[in-house]
């Protein structure tokens, strides 16, 4: 899923994104926002060691990192417990029109129980190779119904048998569980591949 305007879009790989549902309107615990600031601000990170310029000319556009982040399937959320131990497990989730992540899961998941107690978390793609990683801050929040439609549609296996193919049953799945908001605050983009690798090193910023 990704912004393109008022609307939700629902990414379909080579086919391109389908428009979906409006605007979405976040409410729940508190009221919780995204990136409001526009565009984050595209940067080198601090690579030198590696090659990575200090010269922006190069760097990725945030399109780039917002198209990987809506199509990837699997991500990796990593959480940090009272003690300070990292916590990484995959999840289904979507990335949002307001460019924040969305993703459910049990209440009593250690995820869940981490981040009320810390709220900064690391979101990753799966590919190793066209590479994104955010980090942010993360609210627990009732999902808007286009979020839990968005995730359905994403996830669905197209069964239509009354199960795990039931995008009204996949829906219910999503609000039954805990939900939470993750609002970017910077994010990392490579591309491993030795003529990239270097040269189009991106971190972006986002404003407060």
């Amino acid at each position: 899923m990704v912004s393109t305007g008022s609307t939700t879009c629902v990414y379909r790989g080579a086919g391109g994104f389908v428009s979906g549902s409006t605007t979405c309107v976040c409410s729940g615990l508190s009221e919780v926002r995204g990136n409001t600031g526009g565009m984050p601000d595209a940067q080198r990170p601090a690579m030198a060691d590696y090659g990575v310029p200090t010269d922006p000319a190069g760097t990725l556009p945030w399109d780039w990192a917002r198209e990987r982040l809506a199509a990837n399937r699997n991500y990796w959320v990593v959480t940090v417990d009272a003690a300070g131990r990292p916590h990484s497990t995959p999840v289904w989730g979507v990335w949002h029109t307001d460019d924040t992540f969305w993703f459910s899961c049990a209440p009593t998941a250690f995820k869940a129980r981490n981040l009320r107690t810390n709220p900064h978390v690391a979101v990753t793609t799966d590919s190793t190779v066209e590479f994104v990683s955010v980090e942010g801050v993360a609210a627990e929040a009732a999902a808007p119904t286009e979020v839990a439609r968005a995730w359905a549609v994403k996830y669905d296996d197209g069964t239509g048998d009354g199960g795990a193919g039931d995008l009204a049953e996949m829906e219910a799945l999503f609000a039954s569980n805990a939900a939470f908001q993750v609002r970017p605050t910077k994010a990392i983009g490579m591309i491993e591949r030795p003529d990239e690798f270097a040269e189009r090193a991106t971190r972006w910023v986002f404003s407060a």
